[in-house]
């Protein structure tokens, strides 16, 4: 069994697709580790319902070898559910094991999940501490810095949870009460990094969406990597710009017509594990991504989300005139 600090040392700065729910299923994680991701995440899965062995949670949690390094992370608030996904969990052989303790969603921390656990730190220092000893597999936590503004006790935090075996921690520089909203606080995230009783890898995350920004987080920041959110969703090349960005490359942007390929590829391959109007579906919320900056692009998408096939979806695309230009 590989430590995470070994994982992680196996690239120049890796580059994490962060774990979305909705978005990071097995399709969009083959596509962004195709086109750079270094490590990618599952999408979130209920400790209640893995620990049942529900199919739709298994399927969640299920990974291709391509994948790795691959993590499951999974969420809840109560130690008899979480040692026991945790420990499903590693049988499925992922290289880790993560514990979303940030989702701010309601419906999650109406559960005491997520973020909710960021206001009572005992409970999820000993949570945590429960999981890493049910498991061989190295643990890490995904949280934020605080539950709000006048409450940021991340540095803490990530002491006491290094010291009851969390292999890494990734910091959302964003509070719970924050949402998505404001801007991510990088320099808390630093202090994180610099306090010298902390020697597990820190993985910086918020508002990065440019290869500029990667680069400053690792030269002023100081983290061990960097996770890619919301940036992400329809923009699997922002992987490889970083990536050649980071090696002094600037990477030309993608046609109309190597954005066209992709999406069909995004939604054939999500059909062949869901089904086709699934596919259709869940794309919606990705086309914003796949075809920002393209001009004209309007009329198209709303025709797109009345779309009912994936054929209809591709003559869509095609009927724009960006498809046949150049």
């Amino acid at each position: 069994m590989d430590s995470l600090k070994n994982i992680l040392d196996s690239f120049d700065f890796p580059v994490y697709l962060a774990p979305m729910e909705g978005v990071t299923d097995k399709a969009f994680r083959l596509i962004c580790k195709e086109f750079g991701a270094d490590i990618v995440v599952s999408e979130f899965v209920s400790s209640d319902a893995l620990s049942r062995e529900v199919d739709k949670s298994i399927a969640k949690a299920s990974f291709d070898e391509s994948e790795r390094p691959f993590g499951i992370q999974i969420f809840g608030g109560n130690e008899e559910s979480l040692t026991a996904a945790a420990r499903f969990a590693e049988r499925m052989s992922p290289d880790f094991i993560d514990i979303n303790w940030g989702c701010p969603v309601k419906k999650i921390v109406s559960k005491g999940a997520g973020a909710a656990i960021l206001q009572d730190i005992p409970k999820m220092v000993s949570l945590t501490s429960a999981v890493v000893k049910a498991v061989k597999l190295p643990v890490t936590v995904k949280t934020r810095v605080g539950w709000e503004s006048g409450d940021r006790p991340i540095v803490e935090v990530a002491e006491r949870l290094q010291d009851v075996g969390v292999q890494a921690i990734a910091v959302h520089g964003r509070t719970r009460s924050q949402m998505y909203g404001g801007e991510a606080d990088w320099r808390l995230i630093a202090e994180v990094k610099n306090n010298p009783r902390l020697t597990i890898p820190v993985i910086g995350n918020g508002d990065i969406d440019t290869p500029e920004k990667a680069l400053e987080c690792k030269r002023r920041y100081g983290v061990d990597a960097v996770m890619i959110g919301r940036a992400a969703i329809g923009n699997p090349w922002i992987f490889r710009r970083i990536k050649d960005y980071l090696n002094g490359v600037n990477t030309l942007e993608p046609t109309y017509q190597d954005r066209v390929a992709l999406v069909m590829r995004h939604l054939e391959t999500t059909m062949k594990s869901k089904n086709e109007r699934s596919a259709v579906l869940e794309m919606r919320s990705q086309y914003s991504g796949y075809f920002r900056g393209v001009p004209d692009f309007k009329r198209t998408k709303v025709r797109l989300m009345s779309a009912g096939t994936i054929e209809e979806c591709r003559e869509i695309l095609s009927g724009h005139p960006g498809f046949n230009a150049g």
